[in-house]
């Protein structure tokens, strides 16, 4: 049953265009989720979606009594209002008096709230954003939209709430860099790209084929109508008198080819060459440390000598300690005891969960080069200009001021500017938060080339497994542990410390995915392809004149039916022939093209 429609949606801000005209619809059961990099308007159509925004042009059309529940990536909360009143009093209905109050007790119990006449107020970010979340999860809507739910979760509250959202009866459309979450929750991916909607009936890893495959198929269709363009324009240079009276034909093939030719936009696959500073034999050493805030024991006792190239993890629970070590380890904050000790040609890169402040009035291009104008890497000097290309800024974005910019790609901004000032050792806290997937996919390649020390925070369990080595958890009591590979070695091996079955979320980790590049035979032409090659362009050229002789016959035969008939049949003949052969030459001249290209 439908629930929802969004028909012939437009929506633009200023002189940015986010959507050209996108049809979408929301079916009872529907479990979507929507990708697209950070700008191209996730957060807009789920606001439109959810009535909150009105676009410039379309409609919404929703269902009779269809009630709709959202959740933004920063929710608002009334002054003073406590959790009982913002989860339990505000969704209370005369079908639901009676089963709420233990609903709600449930989930918040399970995020950690035993104490439901806390103020809001005096909560943590992450702890406001699990209030919001519970609030939507026990509210008695037909459809649940979701911004980016699982940002400031620890990896435990995101599994429980895979859970939750793949037994959920009512459907559901969100917004989320998650991978795994996903590639579990979602039976359909809606993505949004370049102002249009691409919709794919499959889970996460399903669309990343069907994609794939997508723009293959747009890919050969652009290279064979860029040859087929390329004919025309040489034929119409040559200007062959016995072609003369096809010219207008050509002219209006080559005016249509030329509008319509455009190379398939690029989507942020591309590899970044490293940027970092020489790192001596002396690195890091953490020596001991301990800290506590009042009572509470966060750190005891913690000590780690880091080598080169490590790549190391730190996960647990929200409010553990784990920024609070990074923070340390940057000079921040001071340890109860112990001390950090850091090597004379140690740089640190600190990437936090809060990004700096911006003045939003500077251009996105000069932000950067103060900075630096030009980077060193491994391939060579790279220019700012080209670094921000990388990190999916085009050339119109670069000379925007930085308050056009959405939240998401303020943060991919800030990123660049902690791996353009070349550290050697990068603390990345949380850096998956805000980031959509093809900047992740980037910060991956990044960081896979990144020859230097990398220490992360990070909840984000598909990019633990992409990047981290060794992982310690944080246990409780200042405890924390260490364990070796990636976020599904870990939860495995705690899965069958507790005697527990391993968990359905252990996906194929993405460090085993990557699969050995085959050895393709070069292409090259077979000997009749080659001799077909070498003659094509002439015999289409006789057979032109063969056309052009015959229409001439044709119209001196107007008034002799039977010899009409006869060049009418041997002209349509000939047209078949060419027909065939441009088919012919169109297909060799791609594979010339594709030949070189190799060479």
């Amino acid at each position: 049953m439908n629930l929802l429609t969004a028909k012939e949606i437009q929506k633009s801000y200023t002189e940015k265009a986010l959507f050209t005209g996108i049809d979408l619809g929301v079916e009872e059961g529907d479990k979507i989720g929507i990708v697209g990099i950070n700008g191209t308007g996730k957060s807009t159509l789920l606001r439109i979606l959810a009535g909150l925004e009105e676009p410039d042009a379309g409609t919404v059309v929703r269902g009779s009594q269809v009630y709709v529940r959202y959740l933004p990536q920063e929710p608002v909360f009334p002054p003073g209002i406590t959790i009982y009143d913002y989860v339990v009093t505000a969704n209370k209905t005369e079908d639901n008096e009676w089963s709420i109050a233990g609903d709600s007790k449930t989930i918040l119990n399970r995020m950690g709230f035993p104490d439901e006449s806390l103020v809001v107020d005096h909560l943590s970010g992450g702890q406001k954003k699990m209030v919001a979340l519970a609030a939507a999860l026990v509210a008695d809507c037909d459809i649940l939209l979701l911004d980016e739910p699982t940002n400031h979760l620890n990896s435990e509250m995101v599994i429980w709430l895979e859970e939750a959202l793949i037994q959920r009866k009512g459907a559901l459309a969100m917004v989320t860099h998650d991978r795994y979450f996903l590639d579990r929750v979602c039976t359909k991916i809606v993505e949004i790209h370049r102002g249009k909607l691409y919709q794919y009936q499959t889970s996460f890893s399903g669309f990343l084929e069907a994609k794939a495959a997508r723009e293959d198929l747009e890919l050969a269709t652009y290279r064979k109508n860029r040859n087929i363009l390329r004919i025309e324009l040489e034929w119409m240079r040559r200007g062959a008198r016995a072609r003369a009276t096809k010219q207008k034909a050509h002219i209006q093939r080559y005016e249509e080819l030329r509008d319509s030719t455009r190379a398939p936009a690029a989507d942020g696959k591309v590899e970044v060459s490293a940027v970092a500073s020489r790192l001596g034999k002396k690195t890091l050493e953490l020596c001991g440390l301990t800290k506590s805030y009042g009572e509470r024991l966060l750190i005891r006792d913690f000590s780690y000598a880091f080598r080169r190239k490590d790549r190391i993890g730190f996960v647990g629970p929200n409010g553990c300690g784990k920024t609070t070590l990074m923070r340390m380890i940057m000079g921040l904050e001071q340890p109860d005891r112990g001390q950090v000790i850091t090597g004379p040609t140690v740089k640190i890169g600190y990437f936090s969960q809060e990004n700096e402040a911006l003045d939003p009035e500077r251009r996105v291009i000069d932000y950067i080069r103060d900075t630096a104008e030009y980077v060193q890497t491994e391939d060579g000097s790279v220019s700012a200009a080209m670094m921000l290309e990388r990190f999916l800024f085009d050339g119109s974005l670069q000379y925007s001021q930085i308050k056009k910019l959405s939240g998401g790609e303020k943060r991919r901004l800030y990123l660049l500017k902690v791996l353009m000032e070349a550290p050697n050792i990068l603390i990345l806290d949380e850096p998956t938060n805000d980031l959509d997937i093809q900047t992740l996919a980037i910060l991956e390649d990044y960081l896979e080339r990144f020859p230097g020390i990398l220490i992360m925070v990070s909840h984000d369990r598909y990019f633990l497994d992409k990047t981290a080595e060794r992982l310690f958890a944080f246990e409780g009591n200042g405890r924390l542990r260490q364990y070796e590979g990636g976020y599904s070695d870990y939860l495995e091996l705690r899965q069958r410390e507790a005697g527990v079955p391993v968990s359905p979320v252990r996906t194929e980790k993405a460090s085993e995915q990557k699969t050995e590049k085959v050895k393709t035979a070069k292409l090259k032409f077979t000997w009749q392809e080659q001799k077909d090659y070498d003659s094509i362009e002439a015999e289409i050229e006789k057979i032109e004149e063969k056309i052009a002789d015959l229409e001439q016959k044709i119209q001196l035969a107007a008034t002799d039916f039977m010899k009409l008939n006869e060049l009418t049949q041997e002209k349509e003949a000939q047209e078949g022939l060419l027909e065939a052969k441009m088919e012919r030459y169109i297909y060799l001249s791609d594979l010339a093209e594709r030949i070189r290209e190799q060479e």
